[in-house]
């Protein structure tokens, strides 16, 4: 078990790569804390975990209420004593609430929404789960951001700079907090096959052919392979490792 004994907080745990992540944690030893804002998936969660013999505990949080999240961080110090991994999960892409939209014909509450939970949320949990790090001398944040933020994508102009910071913001915490012992790393998903996935093949059912034909290996990916580079990110395999940009995309970047 390569997080025996460790606590590590997931948010956006209740479906997708958050789910799968929190799953494999938990299996690998961690007592696993996960937010998110859907009640029903997240109690389900934690109940599928407890059930497996393992240690979950499911919070229904809005991560883009920085009160919220002070909360829920001082809930947590106070009751483990320490937070040895924070994985900023949570997101949002688009679908019958946000719509795609370039620059000008954007809608201005839609950008606010989408950088509140896809970026916010990673300053607000990294800020307040920093200082117990620091104060234990160790600690691994690693940040979920997109393929999208690394290259230009037409359309999705909000979802493409939210993910776009938070790749700059791992290498800034990465060359800041270093000295304290604590590593900040980034993951790059691709198509991956989850709900949010799904929403998007829904209204654009001609993506189905041709996003694994844009994809060097020809598929999407599975939550299971973002999980599987979570934990290592996690772990100590990975203890000489910090502000690396990893890219889990089945090739589509390297192109």
């Amino acid at each position: 078990m390569v997080l025996k004994d460790k606590v590590a907080i997931i948010t956006g745990g209740a479906s997708g790569q958050g789910k799968a992540s929190a799953k494999l944690f938990a299996e690998e030893g961690a007592t696993v804390i996960f937010a998110d804002l859907n009640e029903e998936g997240g109690k389900a969660v934690q109940q599928e975990i407890n059930d497996a013999g393992f240690k979950a505990h499911f919070y229904k949080l809005d991560v883009s209420d920085e009160e919220a999240v002070i909360s829920l961080v001082n809930e947590v110090k106070n009751k483990y004593g320490r937070i040895d991994v924070l994985f900023n999960n949570a997101g949002i892409g688009f679908g019958a609430k946000y719509k795609m939209a370039s620059v000008v014909e954007a809608d201005t509450n839609d950008w606010k929404a989408i950088l509140d939970i896809n970026l916010n949320s990673v300053f607000y949990f990294t800020k307040h789960v920093l200082p117990v790090m620091i104060e234990q001398k160790s600690g691994s944040v690693i940040n979920n951001s997109s393929a999208a933020g690394l290259v230009g994508q037409p359309g999705a102009d909000a979802y493409t700079a939210s993910k776009g910071a938070i790749i700059s913001l791992t290498r800034v915490w990465a060359v800041t907090y270093g000295v304290h012992n604590i590593r900040v790393n980034c993951i790059c998903p691709g198509s991956i096959d989850t709900p949010m996935m799904t929403t998007v093949l829904d209204m654009k059912p001609e993506a189905k052919e041709y996003l694994p034909k844009i994809t060097p290996l020809g598929r999407l990916g599975k939550p299971e392979e973002i999980a599987n580079t979570a934990l290592f990110l996690a772990s100590e395999k990975a203890g000489y490792i910090t502000g690396a940009i990893i890219s889990v995309d089945g090739g589509w970047t390297a192109k």
